[in-house]
């Protein structure tokens, strides 16, 4: 079986950002979402491989037998745009999209190009009802 390769890693995640973001308002945004995602999951920020700032973890197991950890939330401040994670396929979070603002959706990933573009309030409930699914469906660090 092949190995995850978004694991939790000892970067430090401030030295992260100056190092690979490379537009002060990116940074600004960067630093912002961190204080929130913190506040909401109750989890300091920690690198998830290579460009993944992730908030808690929680374990996976898929019918096929593949399992790993994630975080609970996390963001990639990436050179186009961000990637935000904290979408779940839920009809309260497909409902929450509509007044999200300014963003692109991918499977399970939303971008956006700067905080400003987005609701944060709709951010913060997409996550919280993020939580709430990953608590009831997968082994959680929320629960502790």
């Amino acid at each position: 079986m092949a190995k995850n390769k978004t694991t939790e890693t000892e970067v430090d995640v401030f030295d992260f950002i100056e190092s690979y973001v490379d537009n002060e308002q990116k940074k600004v945004d960067s630093h912002k979402l961190i204080e929130l995602m913190s506040e909401w999951s109750g989890f300091e920020p920690k690198m998830w491989g290579p460009t993944i700032i992730g908030f808690g973890s929680y374990h996976y197991k898929y019918a096929s037998g593949h399992e790993g950890d994630a975080p609970l939330l996390g963001f990639s401040p990436r050179k186009t745009q961000f990637s935000l994670y904290v979408y779940s396929k839920t009809e309260k979070s497909d409902h929450l999209l509509m007044d999200l603002g300014k963003f692109k959706m991918g499977k399970a990933c939303i971008y956006f190009k700067k905080l400003a573009d987005i609701n944060i309030p709709i951010v913060e409930k997409l996550s919280m009802e993020t939580i709430a699914y990953l608590n009831e469906h997968h082994e959680c660090a929320c629960r502790n």
